[in-house]
């Protein structure tokens, strides 16, 4: 990825900055299954090259972290959705400017969210129904994601108005204005913390990755209906390579 993608990707232009760009997929088509699938994302296109060739790539298997004091997630998310998108590998909301994460002295704007059924991230082995990231861009170019896993339980309202107006087929429609992001953020925020990369292609090591240690819940039927579209788009896990994982304990 070269600055001037990044640049796209920070500032929202492209339909998902952990996905392809609409532009790239209609060049170059990548799946999560066969021959374009992710074993083979960086044989067909030489943009992809990070997806074998990088040290620093995710998602991995959260396994004895560090335990080190670490900056509350403050979520100023006061924007909503605009739009709600089937790219053809996930189901995204895309937001408006306005809405930021500060983590310490750090700043990060929402640009969208979006979904993995199964979870992409594992933590000691133990993999979720579904994992809903949260990508935001910093001023320089980098990006922050917030990974929240999904569990059956009790129906998470935010997230039922999203499975009953997704596309079923590639294409757009306006959101609720009714769906507030912060709806779908654990109550506990303690979180896990490491450098990675893009979970898609170009698979791109921009990512300063926050995952939330908890999950929060949803209706069995409404995840249900997200893999009915989508019954398996998540990357395999990735070597750590002697990374570490910074664990913000209790929270």
């Amino acid at each position: 990825m070269d600055r001037r993608e990044l640049l796209k990707l920070s500032a929202g232009f492209a339909l998902c900055p952990l996905c392809a760009s609409a532009g790239l997929a209609a060049e170059k088509h990548w799946s999560y299954q066969g021959e374009t699938g992710p074993d083979n994302w960086a044989t067909f296109d030489a943009a992809n090259r990070l997806c074998s060739s990088g040290t620093q790539q995710s998602p991995i298997d959260i396994t004895e972290p560090l335990n080190a004091q670490q900056p509350s997630l403050q979520f100023r998310w006061d924007k909503r959705p605009e739009t709600i998108v089937n790219n053809g590998h996930t189901i995204q909301l895309n937001l408006p400017r306005g809405s930021e994460l500060k983590v310490g002295a750090a700043s990060y704007e929402l640009t969208q969210f979006h979904f993995h059924h199964p979870s992409e991230h594992l933590i000691d082995g133990r993999a979720f129904a579904m994992e809903a990231h949260f990508v935001q861009a910093a001023p320089t170019g980098g990006l922050a994601v917030v990974g929240v896993f999904i569990v059956p339980g009790r129906m998470n309202l935010a997230f039922h108005k999203i499975t009953a107006a997704m596309p079923e087929e590639e294409g757009s429609a306006p959101a609720d204005p009714a769906i507030d992001p912060h709806a779908l953020l654990p109550a506990r925020r303690a979180y896990y913390r490491y450098e990675g990369s893009l979970t898609t292609p170009p698979c791109s090591e921009v990512v300063e990755w926050l995952v939330l240690a908890a999950p929060t819940e949803a209706a069995e039927a409404d995840i249900a209906r997200f893999a009915k579209i989508f019954p398996a788009n998540a990357r395999k896990i990735q070597d750590r390579n002697r990374r570490f994982v910074v664990g913000s304990g209790a929270s």
